[in-house]
């Protein structure tokens, strides 16, 4: 009995950290591997595993069984000191569509949801399971004024808490 409760509750929690927040829908059409390379981080919702950190960047790339390797990393400027973190992606469904499952530990996984990606893939908005988790990713490490108002436009239209968010150091 006590077994079959555990069973439940893993899957329950497991399942829980790779949906999706209320109204959220991954963008279709995705190109994972268009997605690949460096992406620099422009704005974040505050988190302990990012805490402190500037000049914080993701890098994706293709390994041979499909999934995307991933590389996090920013300069904590507490420690003054670089930080990083290799994790790994994968497709939640088809791969057409840009709902990711990324773990950085392990065997639990986190969502990965691209929910606006430009069409030369030059800005992305990506969230996690809940409204909790939000990042403006850009290919450059500055951005637009109307893709900024735009990212904040949608966010909150989508129950993000936009005033609490950090706009990253990029330099």
């Amino acid at each position: 009995m006590l077994k079959r409760f555990m069973t439940v509750c893993t899957v329950v929690f497991i399942t829980a950290c790779t949906g999706l927040p209320d109204n959220v829908e991954p963008v279709r059409n995705f190109d994972p591997e268009r997605y690949l390379g460096t992406w620099y981080e422009i704005a974040r919702l505050d988190h302990s595993f990012e805490r402190d950190l500037e000049r914080v960047t993701a890098t994706y790339e293709l390994n041979d069984d499909g999934s995307i390797a991933v590389l996090n990393k920013g300069f904590n400027t507490e420690k003054g000191e670089w930080r990083q973190a290799e994790g790994v992606a994968k497709p939640m469904g088809s791969n057409d569509i840009g709902h990711l499952k990324v773990s950085f530990f392990g065997p639990f996984y986190g969502t990965y949801a691209v929910f606006e990606l430009a069409d030369d893939y030059s800005y992305a908005f990506v969230s996690g399971y809940n409204t909790d988790y939000l990042w403006l990713l850009a290919r450059e490490p500055q951005i637009s004024v109307d893709v900024r108002e735009r990212f904040m436009a949608r966010s909150q239209a989508l129950g993000f808490e936009t005033a609490d968010l950090i706009w990253v150091a990029t330099e």
